[in-house]
């Protein structure tokens, strides 16, 4: 085939093959896959197929890896044309040479063969200069059905260009600055740091609906709750500390629901796009301002947590006197990020820590509310509980966390969906409006930059509508 041409594609599955002549001296190439949308844009960062990402949670694009024979090597990605989702449109077949550039590339060729028969059905031969990334070929789909179209686009900006141009997240460190660990914990100090000064009055409110009588208070409506374990905490986290938690009690008491209690959890999205906001200090942040929720409504100190991306885990639980120690241990981003190539987390793991390589680095939330719902289930408790669930969007597993939330809305659980920034939140956004449920278990917000939102104002949204689930959950039986 010539650079622009194209031809159908008869076949339900297809192997892109990428070969080269082997060399010694020359860069390290490998083939990659981009699934695009009808606006020519990946939804999350689980649409980029690729060595460190290598089969799609579809299961429709899978990287196959590299062979060598006779002095050339292979590298190949494997299509489903019938298995990719209705909203996928493109497939852009890639390649990147780290290392050097295709330039020092030698027989560089794109071959397409029917999957199943192993029959050629188009053969590109492509030529190269300064490029680091190639985009060799893409499948498209027109009027219904699927074509080949010989592309032969290079790139000097590497995979990273390459991918940042069909709406991937790349995380670049500052110009003169060393790469950080990705198992490198972030500073326990938070970006945001709400000034000691006296919590506001309460407001007068009415009374505790009679609805919740099984949820008696334990501490004065207005003030906090002393929290075992508070008194190991530095000096200045235990000031906001103790701030923080007249503050939910303030929230709490604007809605006629001082002194309640509750069993909290947290779940943190440790996906690809995440890692600013780790190394940032932001997550850790975030960490600690929850920390006054759970002390507030739960007096055992403690807090489970979830983190998650492609899959979700488990971390040691949250108890009040270790934070610090926790934040260090435990707010942490994969090991494997886009594009370096870690078989290993770079300084091993603590006691206690999850390999983050096997989270992974795309957006699976359902796969959590799923381990959260069965833990509920598991461990059983007088109090109701309230999830703290904090993602930066990405999300496109609509329909599979649409049936979780459903099935969950008979289950003394209320999930608090938080957006920290960026878009694509799905149906956590419309979940609020969609109808056949007979409470409402289901609260989102977003914010652009949740480092710089005011303590009592983040308190006063994140509590918006837990009171009022409880009051509607005690009335249908739920609690």
């Amino acid at each position: 085939m010539s650079k622009g041409a194209n031809l159908p594609v008869d076949a339900g599955v297809v192997r892109a093959e990428l070969r080269w002549t082997e060399r010694g001296d020359g860069p390290d190439v490998d083939a990659s896959a981009l699934l695009l949308t009808g606006a020519g844009r990946v939804r999350d960062d689980g649409d980029f197929v690729f060595y460190n990402q290598p089969r799609h949670a579809s299961g429709a694009v899978t990287h196959l890896g590299k062979h060598g024979v006779d002095g050339a090597m292979t590298d190949t990605v494997q299509v489903d044309l019938t298995a990719l989702e209705s909203d996928i449109a493109r497939v852009v077949l890639g390649a990147s040479a780290d290392g050097g550039t295709f330039g020092q590339v030698t027989g560089l060729t794109l071959r397409l063969l029917d999957a199943g028969g192993q029959t050629e059905l188009a053969h590109f031969e492509m030529q190269a200069d300064t490029e680091t990334a190639f985009i060799g070929g893409e499948l498209y789909l027109r009027e219904g059905r699927w074509k080949f179209r010989a592309v032969g686009q290079g790139y000097a900006s590497g995979l990273a260009g390459l991918a940042t141009d069909f709406g991937i997240t790349v995380d670049e460190e500052p110009a003169g600055t060393a790469t950080p660990s990705p198992a490198a914990p972030p500073s326990p100090s938070p970006t945001h740091v709400t000034p000691l000064t006296p919590a506001p009055p309460v407001p007068a409110v009415p009374p505790v609906s009679p609805a919740t009588p099984h949820l008696p208070p334990t501490a004065p409506p207005s003030g906090p709750r002393l929290t075992k374990g508070e008194e190991r905490l530095p000096v200045d986290m235990r000031k906001r500390l103790s701030l923080r938690k007249e503050q939910v009690a303030v929230s709490l008491s604007k809605r006629g629901a001082a002194g309640i209690s509750a069993r909290v959890i947290l779940v943190l999205d440790a996906s690809g796009s995440m890692s600013f906001l780790y190394s940032g200090g932001v997550v850790a942040d975030v960490v600690e301002r929850m920390a006054a929720v759970a002390a507030q409504l739960d007096d055992d100190g403690e807090m489970q947590a979830w983190t998650f991306a492609s899959n979700p885990a488990r971390l040691p639980d949250l108890r009040l006197g270790e934070l610090p120690e926790w934040l260090r241990l435990h707010v942490r981003v994969g090991e494997i990020s886009l594009f370096r190539r870690n078989k290993k987390p770079k300084k091993g793991l603590e006691p206690g820590q999850v390999d983050m390589r096997a989270v992974g680095i795309q957006n699976e939330e359902q796969k959590a509310i799923a381990e959260v719902r069965a833990y509920v289930r598991d461990t059983p408790a007088l109090a109701p509980t309230l999830v703290l669930f904090f993602s930066d969007g990405g999300v496109y597993r609509d329909a599979a966390i649409e049936q979780e939330l459903r099935a969950a809305v008979e289950e003394p659980i209320f999930w608090q969906f938080v957006g920290l920034g960026r878009s694509h939140y799905g149906v956590l956004e419309r979940f609020d409006r969609l109808p056949g449920r007979r409470v409402d278990n289901v609260g989102f917000f977003a914010v652009d930059d949740i480092s710089t939102l005011p303590d009592q104002e983040l308190y006063d949204r994140l509590l918006s509508e837990f009171p009022s689930w409880i009051t509607a959950a005690g009335q249908a039986g739920i609690l």
